[in-house]
């Protein structure tokens, strides 16, 4: 269980860290990733579902046989990210920096995986 905790904590305050300085990054983007922000709703809506998971990630670290029916969600976050961020990278459509940005995410998810597999006997109940 300190496996998971662990994981799931890292996981979180790395998430409210990289997230909460996004939300200040808007004007570097725009230059150093062109094309600006046309829609700056998408760009803060993202930064503020993204926060949200962090926030699970955190309650997940508290206790996690208990919130275990969480992970799989959290496994699907981490990983959908990835292969979405692979999908752009293979067309062109977003930086190297951006694509190997995201192997932290992919991390993080088998992580995840690793952390749900070992609290599966503590979430058993005793016979």
């Amino acid at each position: 269980m300190k496996f998971a905790k662990r994981v799931f904590l890292i996981a979180g305050i790395w998430g409210v860290v990289i997230i909460g300085l996004n939300f200040f990054n808007e004007r570097w983007v725009a230059l150093n990733d062109p094309p600006a922000l046309n829609h700056p709703e998408f760009f803060y809506g993202f930064n503020a579902v993204g926060m949200a998971w962090q926030v699970l990630f955190l309650l997940l670290s508290r206790d996690p046989v208990r919130y275990r029916p969480l992970m799989p969600a959290a496994m699907l976050e981490k990983f959908g990210y990835v292969l979405a961020i692979a999908i752009l990278f293979s067309l062109e459509r977003i930086s190297r920096f951006v694509f190997f940005f995201s192997f932290t995410d992919l991390l993080l998810g088998v992580l995840f995986v690793a952390a749900f597999r070992k609290t599966r006997d503590a979430s058993l109940p005793m016979i």
